[in-house]
């Protein structure tokens, strides 16, 4: 017996086959079936045609379109009622976790910042929600049709942005390094649709070495750890910015990893930058780290320890 089902979009293809085929894959092995994929000529949908007995092939048709009706039935992303982009301290509303808000003043005047200015540069120490409010406010500015897709970087300072002798392909040998964005992104939409905004290049997550050379158009771009970058590795990526892109760039000073003498690329642009009137800088304190509560007093020792040995020193 063989069946046919036509898949319309990329999506439905991702819901279908799963990430490599690994849906599919279990598909035939669990309704022990054999399933062909013919790819529409546009390139955009797809027909699969399902081989197998009859009670088999009807299962695993039944199984594939219950998953895209659930999907069907989800509220798309793009619908949103509320035009603001930050509303009562809320940022983005993720469908199955609780809002992400503002939880300090500070943090509000960041959020404030980046739907105001294309470029926002800011500088604080762990744990005060600069990478997740970041990627709260890309996909918020997603939502309004801002932009038309993300992109997430950070430089790779302990694989010294030589990733070939690290075994795998590109994302297997960086993902380690990029994973904190890669958690920002799961709370926030799941790992299925995450997966599926990956695969259609909606979101993409690089490291700062592969930027170079590329003009990014209608793209919310966030650069992370920015304190660990060269000034000529910074510039490479601020010129990247192209019509109808913002920018985040984020860094915690306090915690450079570059090799002794050499200048950190986020302190020079804060200081070339200054005078830009387009360009806003937030600074974040201990008062804003939303940690555990011991977090913020650990930031403070460390402060004051820093301070004390400073005046030891002179």
């Amino acid at each position: 017996m063989l069946k046919t089902l036509q898949l319309k979009n990329q999506e439905e293809i991702l819901i279908a086959l799963g990430i490599q085929d690994r849906k599919l894959r279990a598909l035939e092995k669990n309704f022990k079936v054999t399933v062909f994929v013919k790819y529409d000529a546009d390139g955009d949908g797809a027909q699969l045609s399902i081989k197998g007995t009859n009670s088999r092939v009807d299962k695993a048709l039944a199984k594939l379109q219950k998953d895209l009706s659930l999907n069907a039935e989800k509220k798309p992303l793009e619908l949103v009622k509320d035009t603001r982009p930050f509303v009562d301290n809320i940022v983005f509303r993720p469908e199955h976790a609780r809002p992400i808000e503002a939880r300090s003043e500070n943090q509000k005047k960041y959020i404030e910042a980046v739907f105001a200015h294309d470029l926002v540069l800011s500088t604080g120490p762990a744990g005060t929600g600069k990478t997740f409010l970041a990627c709260a406010c890309a996909l918020r500015a997603l939502e309004l049709g801002l932009v038309e897709r993300i992109v997430v970087t950070r430089p790779i300072v302990e694989a010294g942005e030589k990733l070939g002798f690290l075994p795998g392909d590109i994302e297997e040998k960086v993902d380690p390094y990029l994973r904190p964005i890669y958690d920002a992104f799961y709370a926030m939409l799941g790992s299925e649709k995450f997966n599926a905004f990956k695969y259609n290049n909606i979101v993409e997550i690089v490291p700062l070495a592969y930027m170079r050379g590329r003009t990014l158009e209608k793209a919310f771009i966030i650069l992370d750890e920015a304190q660990n970058t060269l000034p000529a590795q910074m510039k490479m990526f601020l010129t990247r910015m192209g019509v109808g892109s913002k920018m985040i760039v984020n860094g915690d000073l306090s915690q450079i990893d570059l090799p002794a003498k050499q200048l950190s690329g986020l302190a020079h642009a804060a200081e070339v930058l200054s005078k830009e009137k387009e360009v806003a800088f937030i600074k974040f304190s201990g008062e804003d780290v939303v940690r555990h509560p011991l977090v913020k007093n650990i930031v403070a020792a460390y402060d004051k320890w820093d301070k004390k040995h400073a005046k030891e020193t002179k």
